[in-house]
Protein backbone atom coordinates (compact mmCIF):
# COMPACT_ATOMS: atom_id res chain seq x y z
CA UNK A 1 0.00 0.00 0.00
CA UNK A 2 1.35 3.43 -0.94
CA UNK A 3 1.76 5.97 1.87
CA UNK A 4 -0.16 9.19 1.23
CA UNK A 5 1.81 11.89 3.04
CA UNK A 6 0.91 15.57 3.29
CA UNK A 7 3.93 17.89 3.65
CA UNK A 8 2.90 21.19 5.24
CA UNK A 9 4.91 24.38 4.75
CA UNK A 10 3.97 27.66 6.41
CA UNK A 11 6.10 30.66 5.45
CA UNK A 12 4.41 33.73 3.99
CA UNK A 13 7.67 35.62 3.41
CA UNK A 14 8.48 36.96 -0.06
CA UNK A 15 11.95 35.35 -0.06
CA UNK A 16 11.05 31.91 1.26
CA UNK A 17 14.04 29.69 1.95
CA UNK A 18 12.18 26.86 3.68
CA UNK A 19 10.44 25.88 0.46
CA UNK A 20 13.80 24.31 -0.43
CA UNK A 21 13.44 21.90 2.48
CA UNK A 22 9.80 21.19 1.68
CA UNK A 23 10.73 20.39 -1.94
CA UNK A 24 13.63 18.19 -0.78
CA UNK A 25 11.28 16.20 1.49
CA UNK A 26 8.58 15.81 -1.16
CA UNK A 27 11.17 14.62 -3.68
CA UNK A 28 12.79 12.25 -1.18
CA UNK A 29 9.48 10.70 -0.16
CA UNK A 30 8.46 10.28 -3.79
CA UNK A 31 11.74 8.51 -4.56
CA UNK A 32 10.97 6.08 -1.73
CA UNK A 33 7.63 5.16 -3.34
CA UNK A 34 5.30 7.30 -1.24
CA UNK A 35 2.69 9.73 -2.60
CA UNK A 36 3.65 13.06 -1.02
CA UNK A 37 1.67 16.24 -1.57
CA UNK A 38 2.90 19.72 -0.66
CA UNK A 39 0.37 21.85 1.22
CA UNK A 40 1.58 25.45 1.11
CA UNK A 41 -0.13 27.73 3.65
CA UNK A 42 0.66 30.83 1.59
CA UNK A 43 -0.90 29.34 -1.55
CA UNK A 44 -4.04 28.32 0.39
CA UNK A 45 -4.23 31.76 2.02
CA UNK A 46 -6.68 30.72 4.72
CA UNK A 47 -8.06 33.57 6.82
CA UNK A 48 -6.89 34.03 10.38
CA UNK A 49 -8.77 31.49 12.45
CA UNK A 50 -12.25 32.66 13.29
CA UNK A 51 -14.13 29.38 12.99
CA UNK A 52 -12.69 25.86 12.83
CA UNK A 53 -13.76 23.60 9.98
CA UNK A 54 -15.94 21.54 12.32
CA UNK A 55 -17.77 24.68 13.51
CA UNK A 56 -19.35 25.29 10.09
CA UNK A 57 -22.69 23.65 9.41
CA UNK A 58 -22.18 20.74 6.97
CA UNK A 59 -21.61 21.96 3.43
CA UNK A 60 -21.09 25.63 4.36
CA UNK A 61 -17.32 25.79 5.01
CA UNK A 62 -15.21 27.71 2.49
CA UNK A 63 -14.14 25.46 -0.38
CA UNK A 64 -10.45 25.61 0.61
CA UNK A 65 -11.34 24.20 4.04
CA UNK A 66 -13.58 21.49 2.57
CA UNK A 67 -10.86 20.38 0.17
CA UNK A 68 -8.10 20.42 2.77
CA UNK A 69 -10.26 18.57 5.31
CA UNK A 70 -10.76 15.75 2.77
CA UNK A 71 -7.03 15.65 2.02
CA UNK A 72 -6.09 15.51 5.71
CA UNK A 73 -8.65 12.77 6.44
CA UNK A 74 -7.37 10.77 3.46
CA UNK A 75 -3.69 11.03 4.38
CA UNK A 76 -1.69 8.30 6.09
CA UNK A 77 0.89 10.64 7.64
CA UNK A 78 2.08 14.24 7.84
CA UNK A 79 5.34 16.17 7.71
CA UNK A 80 5.48 19.71 9.11
CA UNK A 81 8.24 21.94 7.72
CA UNK A 82 8.71 24.85 10.08
CA UNK A 83 10.91 27.86 10.33
CA UNK A 84 11.55 29.63 13.59
CA UNK A 85 10.26 33.12 14.35
CA UNK A 86 11.50 34.56 17.65
CA UNK A 87 11.95 31.09 19.17
CA UNK A 88 8.47 30.09 18.06
CA UNK A 89 6.51 28.51 15.22
CA UNK A 90 5.56 30.28 12.03
CA UNK A 91 2.15 31.90 12.36
CA UNK A 92 1.08 30.81 8.86
CA UNK A 93 1.65 27.13 9.59
CA UNK A 94 0.07 27.34 13.04
CA UNK A 95 -2.97 29.12 11.63
CA UNK A 96 -3.42 26.44 8.97
CA UNK A 97 -3.24 23.56 11.45
CA UNK A 98 -5.58 25.22 13.95
CA UNK A 99 -8.46 25.18 11.45
CA UNK A 100 -8.73 21.42 12.04
CA UNK A 101 -8.67 18.99 14.94
CA UNK A 102 -10.35 15.56 14.59
CA UNK A 103 -9.15 15.40 10.99
CA UNK A 104 -5.57 14.87 12.29
CA UNK A 105 -6.31 12.08 14.77
CA UNK A 106 -4.58 8.68 14.84
CA UNK A 107 -1.86 9.35 12.25
CA UNK A 108 1.88 9.95 12.63
CA UNK A 109 3.59 13.27 12.06
CA UNK A 110 7.22 14.20 11.54
CA UNK A 111 8.88 17.59 12.00
CA UNK A 112 11.54 19.24 9.85
CA UNK A 113 12.85 22.61 11.01
CA UNK A 114 15.13 25.15 9.41
CA UNK A 115 16.63 28.59 9.86
CA UNK A 116 19.17 30.90 8.34
CA UNK A 117 21.41 30.38 11.36
CA UNK A 118 23.15 27.56 13.12
CA UNK A 119 20.29 26.61 15.46
CA UNK A 120 18.38 25.16 12.49
CA UNK A 121 14.93 26.09 13.82
CA UNK A 122 15.12 23.46 16.58
CA UNK A 123 13.34 25.64 19.14
CA UNK A 124 10.32 25.84 16.85
CA UNK A 125 10.58 22.13 16.10
CA UNK A 126 10.54 21.36 19.80
CA UNK A 127 7.37 23.41 20.28
CA UNK A 128 5.68 21.59 17.40
CA UNK A 129 6.07 18.26 19.24
CA UNK A 130 3.64 19.40 21.93
CA UNK A 131 1.29 21.13 19.48
CA UNK A 132 0.95 18.10 17.21
CA UNK A 133 0.56 15.69 20.12
CA UNK A 134 -2.25 17.83 21.50
CA UNK A 135 -3.90 17.70 18.07
CA UNK A 136 -4.07 13.90 18.17
CA UNK A 137 -1.00 12.90 16.15
CA UNK A 138 1.80 10.56 17.14
CA UNK A 139 5.03 12.54 16.61
CA UNK A 140 7.93 10.38 15.47
CA UNK A 141 11.21 10.83 17.32
CA UNK A 142 13.36 11.40 14.22
CA UNK A 143 13.56 15.02 13.11
CA UNK A 144 15.38 17.02 10.47
CA UNK A 145 17.04 20.30 11.47
CA UNK A 146 18.57 22.34 8.66
CA UNK A 147 20.71 25.41 9.07
CA UNK A 148 22.03 27.51 7.67
CA UNK A 149 19.53 26.51 5.02
CA UNK A 150 21.15 28.52 2.20
CA UNK A 151 24.36 26.53 2.71
CA UNK A 152 22.56 23.18 2.83
CA UNK A 153 20.06 23.26 -0.05
CA UNK A 154 20.24 25.09 -3.35
CA UNK A 155 17.30 26.95 -4.92
CA UNK A 156 16.05 23.70 -6.47
CA UNK A 157 16.03 21.94 -3.09
CA UNK A 158 19.13 19.88 -3.83
CA UNK A 159 21.70 19.21 -1.08
CA UNK A 160 25.01 21.06 -1.41
CA UNK A 161 28.30 20.76 0.44
CA UNK A 162 29.03 18.89 3.63
CA UNK A 163 25.84 20.07 5.36
CA UNK A 164 23.80 18.91 2.37
CA UNK A 165 25.40 15.48 2.59
CA UNK A 166 24.58 15.32 6.29
CA UNK A 167 20.95 16.17 5.49
CA UNK A 168 20.81 13.45 2.83
CA UNK A 169 22.01 10.87 5.38
CA UNK A 170 19.65 12.10 8.10
CA UNK A 171 16.68 11.99 5.72
CA UNK A 172 16.94 8.22 5.36
CA UNK A 173 16.40 7.61 9.08
CA UNK A 174 13.71 10.33 9.24
CA UNK A 175 11.77 8.72 6.37
CA UNK A 176 12.26 5.18 7.75
CA UNK A 177 10.87 6.27 11.13
CA UNK A 178 7.85 7.93 9.55
CA UNK A 179 7.21 4.91 7.29
CA UNK A 180 7.31 2.50 10.24
CA UNK A 181 4.79 4.52 12.25
CA UNK A 182 2.63 5.05 9.17
CA UNK A 183 2.37 1.31 8.62
CA UNK A 184 1.79 0.65 12.33
CA UNK A 185 -1.02 3.22 12.52
CA UNK A 186 -2.64 1.94 9.32
CA UNK A 187 -2.56 -1.67 10.58
CA UNK A 188 -4.03 -0.70 13.94
CA UNK A 189 -6.83 1.34 12.38
CA UNK A 190 -7.67 -1.66 10.15
CA UNK A 191 -7.64 -4.01 13.16
CA UNK A 192 -9.63 -1.80 15.51
CA UNK A 193 -11.50 1.46 15.09
CA UNK A 194 -10.02 4.38 17.05
CA UNK A 195 -11.73 4.82 20.43
CA UNK A 196 -13.03 8.30 19.52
Amino acid sequence: MVDKILVFYGSYRSDRMGIRLADFIVDGLRQRGAEPQLVDAKALNLPMLDRMYKEYPPGTAPQALETLAREIKGADAFVFVTGEYNWGPQPGLKNLTDHFLEEWFWRPAAIASYSAGRFSGVRSGTLWHGILSEMGMVVVSSTLAVGPIAQTLDAAGQPVGASGESLRKAFSRFADDLAWWTEAARAQRARQAPPY
